[in-house]
């Protein structure tokens, strides 16, 4: 699919009423011209969240949360950017056009289709299968919970699910991954003699399936999953994220577990926050995912030394992604358990103490790397700091690796960029902190133009822009600049979702809001052009002057290089 329209997206923002969106989530009272409610992004006891209609906005005067009903709708229901105009879309009963730009993508809403069918066909399935039921029965599943999970059947038949899903052509269903093709070119449905498991994305879409093997002779994995597809990415997916946002509007915390019958039987126990993931390691963009709805991840692993492992393959993925506010720990389970295993034996109650008492994992990585250390001895806490260093610096910037590298100073007695610390092994440090909002007078000017016409980059001469993408100092302005970059087909309410729910997403509102006298593009686009000509010119002069600075306080052949260098690369501001 190609990118959004903006005139749609403002055409739909134009038909919207803002009021209707939030009342429909919250309690509105009338204030005046405006409504006020109890605000939904912090705890308070006075109403400070006010709605315009005139204005078709809100604002949060406790804790600074503004925006359009397009990035309330991200907020609140925590959708990604597209879902949220999908589903404004749907209110006013319009469909959302795609422009054309970039390689085509395929639609797959008949994948979807052919999903949702074979979901309906293995539940049929599992209806008329007294021993399935009996099976998961046996494992204290009820009725109400195979069926908020869609649980389903595939009989021990070669053709079944292919004879009743007929009527789709067999390469959809190949490409659906339902049937597969050996090397003689015979073909048969995948999923055969299993308990089935549909997984759904966030939206509640059919995207493909875990079957668990049935019965004492069954044949294959005790876990079989649909290969990767147009529609399913094993590396991107949580099994039980779309069943958990349905049960519970506020996700305070989310609960990984292993595997499809642990997230359901938690479920079954009135514990409704845990997913899976689907065979694979927990990934990056898995809890890039996790942390779009909720701020704490407690990863569930066996004790053994395979959980370990597996536990520190989880905590290099997110590391990355700890950004400020995120929390991670990891719990253990007693030796031959399983969250299925163990809520059952124990109980609710007994389960969530354990959850709630899960190791931090920053203390879980100070522990394992100063395993066998002893950090009395002075060569062994250095040894501990260039282990831990590389670590420590791929979480961004923030109060969690200031506490990490306090952290590292205190078992160590040496600070993250100390001698000790300086390894070219390990991951590099990571770009700036994106939450940040650092924006000068000048910034702050051409950011309100870029955010009114992001094609406004595109203007610039390509020396200037290249000079902007390679800028050294990321303040939010340049940080626009290379996602745009990235992103070149974005446009303003992508740019505002791309920082929802930071510190600089409250200044690019602040910036949107405030009233600008030029309205026609062409002149935006000058004013643009113009102003980055000044930043560049202003931060070549700012060098210089360090590197002089730096000639005069030490004058080295390397700072005079510096300086001349700076010299060379600073022309045309007019200053000699």
């Amino acid at each position: 699919m190609g990118r959004i329209p903006q005139s749609f997206i403002n055409d739909l923002l134009g038909r919207v009423d803002i009021v209707d969106v939030i009342d429909a989530r919250l309690t509105l009272k009338k204030a005046g011209k405006n409504y006020q409610a109890l605000c939904p992004f912090h705890n308070e006891k006075t109403p400070s969240f006010s709605v315009a209609p005139d204005k078709q906005f809100y604002h949060c005067f406790g804790c600074g949360a503004s925006g359009t009903a397009l990035t309330f709708l991200m907020e609140f229901d925590r959708l990604e950017f597209v879902e949220a105009v999908e589903t404004l879309a749907r209110l006013v009963g319009v469909e959302v056009p795609r422009e054309g730009g970039g390689r085509p993508q395929r639609d797959h809403t008949d994948l979807f289709e052919v999903l949702g069918e074979a979901s309906r066909h293995f539940r049929k399935c599992l209806k008329a299968s007294p021993e399935a039921i009996e099976y998961l029965r046996g494992r204290g599943l009820s009725g109400e919970v195979a069926r908020d999970f869609g649980i389903g059947f595939a009989p021990d038949a070669w053709d079944g699910l292919r004879k009743a899903l007929s009527r789709h052509p067999e390469g959809k269903l190949l490409e659906a991954g339902l049937l597969i093709r050996n090397d003689s070119g015979r073909v048969y449905d995948r999923f055969r003699g299993r308990i089935m498991f549909p997984i759904r994305d966030t939206r509640g879409r059919f995207i493909g399936f875990g079957g668990r093997v049935f019965g004492s002779d069954g044949n294959g994995p005790k876990y079989l999953n649909s290969p990767e597809t147009e529609v399913f990415h094993k590396g991107r997916e949580l099994y039980g994220l779309y069943e958990a946002r349905r049960a519970l509007r506020r996700l305070d915390r989310l609960l990984v577990v292993e595997g499809y019958m642990d997230v359901v039987a938690l479920a079954q126990a009135g514990i409704a926050n845990a997913v899976a993931t689907l065979g694979t390691s927990a990934t990056p963009d898995h809890f890039r995912k996790l942390y779009r709805y909720t701020e704490e991840v407690v990863c569930c692993f066996d004790g053994d030394n395979a959980g370990r492992q597996a536990a520190w393959r989880a905590l290099e993925s997110a590391l990355p992604v700890l950004e400020e506010g995120r929390q991670l720990r990891f719990m253990f389970l007693p030796e031959g358990e399983d969250p299925d295993s163990l809520v059952r034996a124990r109980g609710r109650e007994a389960f969530e103490r354990m959850v709630a008492g899960a190791e931090p994992a920053v203390e879980y990585l100070f522990h394992r790397l100063s395993d066998g250390l002893d950090l009395r001895n002075l060569d062994h806490r250095a040894r501990l700091a260039s282990l831990a260093a590389p670590y420590v610096r791929q979480v961004p910037e923030g109060v969690l690796r200031a506490l990490m590298a306090g952290r590292l100073e205190q078992l160590t007695g040496l600070t993250l960029d100390g001698p000790a610390a300086r390894t070219p092994a390990g991951p590099p440090a990571p770009p700036q902190n994106a939450g940040e909002a650092r924006v000068s007078a000048l910034s702050r000017r051409l950011l309100g133009l870029l955010l009114r016409h992001p094609e406004a980059l595109l203007c610039v001469p390509t020396a200037d822009r290249a000079a902007l993408s390679s800028w050294p100092n990321e303040d939010l302005f340049i940080q626009v600049v290379k996602y745009l970059d990235d992103n070149p087909e974005a446009d303003t309410a992508e740019i505002l979702g791309r920082w929802a729910g930071t510190e600089a997403h409250r200044v690019l509102v602040e910036l949107l809001r405030q009233p600008s006298a030029l309205a026609d593009a062409a002149a935006i686009q000058g004013e643009f052009t113009d102003g980055v000509t000044r930043f560049l010119a202003l931060g070549r002069r700012a060098e210089r002057r360090r590197a002089l600075a730096e000639v005069h306080q030490a004058p080295s052949r390397e700072n005079f290089e510096r300086y001349w260098s700076a010299l060379k690369h600073g022309g045309g501001d007019g200053e000699s």
